[in-house]
C-alpha cells in the first residue's frame, strides 16, 4: 500500500524512493501510458529504447518522444513499464502503471491511498 497526499491545487501526489533518493510523482488519471521520468533517473532504471511514441496533451498539442522499458522501483518491487524521459524533478505516474491497483483519492481529506490488488505481472 502507498499513500500520499492531495496538494492545495488539487494534485494527487505520493513519494518514491529511485535512484538513491526521494521523488515526488503525480497521479495523473489522464495519462494511460506508464511513467514519465526525469532525466536524471535514467542510468538508475536499465532502459532499452523500443521506439516513438505520440502523445496528445492538453489544448490538442501533439508530441512525439522516445519510448523505454524501465526496470522501476514501485510499491516493494520492480515493475517493467514504458517510460519516456524528460528535464525536469517530478515523476508522472500513468494508469497503465496504477491497472493493478485500487486508487482512492479523498479530496477532502487530502489523503491517497494505492492498494495492490493484483492482477498478472507484466509491462505496465
Amino acid at each position: 500500500m502507498i499513500l500520499g497526499s492531495v496538494t492545495d491545487d488539487g494534485v494527487p501526489v505520493i513519494t518514491l524512493d529511485a535512484g538513491g533518493r526521494q521523488w515526488r510523482a503525480t497521479i495523473d488519471t489522464g495519462f494511460n501510458g506508464g511513467v514519465e521520468l526525469p532525466l536524471r533517473l535514467r542510468p538508475f532504471v536499465n532502459p532499452e529504447f523500443v521506439g516513438h511514441v505520440r502523445s496528445s496533451l492538453a489544448a490538442g498539442q501533439t508530441v512525439v518522444e522516445e519510448a523505454h522499458y524501465v526496470d522501476f522501483p514501485f510499491d516493494g518491487r520492480t515493475v517493467r513499464s514504458v517510460a519516456t524521459f524528460v528535464p525536469g524533478e517530478e515523476i508522472l505516474l500513468g494508469t497503465g502503471l496504477l491497472r493493478d491497483y485500487r486508487l482512492e483519492i479523498n479530496f477532502v481529506e487530502q489523503t491517497v491511498l494505492l492498494e495492490w490488488v493484483g492482477g498478472e505481472e507484466g509491462v505496465a
